[in-house]
């Protein structure tokens, strides 16, 4: 799961309603949740969502954990 605004130099910046989207996500099954750095702060631990929660700063760095994750599939 993936959510953020990206702008145009590729930063990826602050979403509204982090707890609420991040909490879904687990809710539906999603394993790892890609957010804004920016909005990591908003959430308490981590660990009290049952998901794995990573934070980006750039388009390109979102790119990666999202290519990680397939790459841990395949091997």
């Amino acid at each position: 799961m993936v959510f953020g605004e990206v702008g145009l130099g590729g930063e990826v910046r602050a979403a509204s309603h982090v707890r609420e989207r991040v909490k879904e996500g687990a809710r539906l099954g999603f394993e790892r949740c890609i957010i804004p750095k920016q909005s990591f702060s908003s959430l308490s631990r981590a660990e009290d969502y049952g998901i794995q929660i990573i934070g980006v700063r750039t388009l390109e760095q979102a790119f990666r954990a999202i290519n990680a994750g397939k790459e841990e599939k395949h091997d």
